[in-house]
């Protein structure tokens, strides 16, 4: 202790200053760290959600990159460059020069499997595998890319911006119309009268001055009118009638005069179709008979083919090939040559094309009017297509379900358009382009299903019938400048055509 107190000075110490050390205290050192922490972290960048004006980081998709890949070919620069320094100091002879060029090739397509030098380094994704032949993608249709074909057909389908008018430009009443699909009950005169069946009475209203005649009514407490059809060609006055009689008759509208009766029929005759002086005829009892008007014996030949009614009936414009359509869901195509083949006798004739298309009643018949042998059809409830032939072979060229019972169709003359009338559950007209099928515009108006068309001659107006009892005049489509002209207005003394009793 002694020794201790002689090798210190005690006057030097001063109780009043700070008690110095070579180690730095814990506060300050607490301190400094919290110092050097704030000036790293103020230094780093901060992540920012918008990105910059220049550009924003790549990320690569590290799920489809092929790391082998990537190293061996980011290396392989350093790699050459390393073997060219050492060459240049020791220069190998040429089999060890070809040895290992060959060894460097075998490597590469070993473990690249056979890629090529410029492949990518980083890749975003590469493309699926193709499937295998035999593989069925059932989802095909929810989750393919609208690309090619698919997406022509969408842009094809899409609705023609066109103006039509959405209400008819007039209103008629048709009380006591029969309803009933399988008849033909309005038909429209190339003279501009329409004629229509209701029940057992014919009446004709004329287009030009709004004039209504009651044609006849037949006789007999069950029978009824179930056809009618303008003759197409001569002078237009003379219209065919059919009656559940199993009778067709021949009417001169000129002068109110039944012309003739001709019988062959087993049952009511539903549907009919004139090619020039040949009246053809379809009924209940399956056949279509050929009549020759100007003849006494005028059934020329008969078509067996249908199995059940007959219920729609359409000559070509050409007068080649007739169409019929019946409620065994089948559409028969007949060659007019061999009709005249059959002679005098009415001896059968087997169709041209026998067609199982239709899943119902093949009703709705109509020949496009700018292509010879092209026939649209349309079926039943159970059906619901519209189906486009091509009668010189019999191919079904395009179809599209409508979505609901067809009951007529009719082509226009003026454009590339068809109207097509439906029942249950809208009752509406259809206006679609062809050959696209897009659908221009729906005709709402009726509260039943409208069963039967009619166009006027100058092709502009189609009328349609239901049996909620009423006519309704649709104008759907617009003349050619300077082809057609206008059907005359009424005159000043003519009953207002807004609404008014066809009787």
């Amino acid at each position: 202790m002694a020794s201790f107190m002689d090798k210190v000075d005690v006057d030097s110490i001063s109780l009043d200053t700070p008690i110095r050390s070579d180690k730095m205290p814990r506060w300050e050192r607490k301190l400094l760290a919290s110092a050097n922490k704030i000036n790293c972290t103020s230094t780093r960048a901060t992540p920012c959600k918008t990105p910059a004006s220049k550009g924003d980081r790549f990320i690569a998709n590290r799920g489809s990159l092929n790391v082998d890949r990537a190293n061996r070919a980011l290396t392989h620069e350093a790699a050459a460059d390393a073997e060219n320094g050492a060459s240049n100091q020791q220069t190998p002879s040429n089999d060890e020069t070809s040895d290992a060029s060959e060894y460097r090739s075998e490597l590469s397509s070993t473990l690249l499997a056979g890629a090529a030098n410029d492949d990518k380094i980083l890749a975003f994704k590469h493309k699926a595998p193709a499937p295998e032949e035999s593989h069925q993608n059932n989802l095909r249709v929810l989750y393919s890319a609208t690309r090619g074909k698919s997406s022509s057909e969408s842009v094809s389908r899409r609705r023609v911006a066109r103006h039509i008018a959405q209400t008819p430009e007039r209103i008629l009443d048709a009380p006591g119309i029969v309803e009933d699909y399988y008849l033909n009950l309005l038909d429209w005169s190339k003279d501009n009268v329409l004629a229509i069946a209701l029940d057992k009475t014919i009446y004709l209203w004329d287009a030009s001055n709004g004039d209504i005649t009651e044609l006849t009514t037949l006789d007999g407490a069950t029978d009824y009118v179930t056809s009618l059809q303008w003759v197409k060609s001569g002078s237009g006055a003379h219209l065919a009638v059919g009656t559940n009689s199993a009778a067709v008759q021949l009417w001169d509208v000129t002068r109110q005069k039944q012309l003739r009766e001709m019988r062959g029929h087993q049952g009511r005759v539903t549907s009919l179709s004139w090619n020039k002086h040949m009246l053809s005829s379809g009924a209940r009892d399956g056949l279509v008979l050929n009549h020759d008007v100007r003849v006494a014996q005028h059934l020329t030949s008969t078509y067996t083919g249908h199995t059940q009614e007959v219920c729609g009936l359409a000559w070509s414009n050409d007068g080649a090939t007739l169409a019929s359509g019946g409620n065994d869901n089948l559409l028969l195509l007949w060659d007019a040559r061999q009709g005249v083949a059959g002679g005098a006798a009415g001896g059968a004739v087997a169709p041209a094309h026998r067609l199982t298309a239709h899943q119902a009643a093949v009703k709705a018949l109509a020949w496009c009017p700018w292509q010879a042998n092209l026939l649209v059809s349309g079926a039943g409830t159970a059906d619901r297509h519209l189906r486009f032939w091509n009668s010189s072979t019999g191919a079904c060229v395009n179809s599209i379900d409508t979505g609901s019972q067809v009951c007529a169709v009719q082509w226009s003359r003026h454009q590339r358009e068809l109207v097509s009338s439906h029942g249950f559950s809208q009752n509406q007209l259809c206006v679609w382009s062809y050959p696209t099928l897009a659908k221009v515009t729906e005709l709402y108006g009726h509260s039943q299903r409208v069963l039967h068309m009619a166009q006027s001659p100058d092709g502009q107006t189609v009328c349609s019938v239901s049996p909620d009892e009423t006519l309704r005049f649709w104008k759907i489509w617009s003349a050619e400048s300077g082809s057609k002209k206008r059907a005359p207005a009424p005159t000043s003394g003519a009953r207002s055509l807004n609404h008014m009793n066809i009787r």
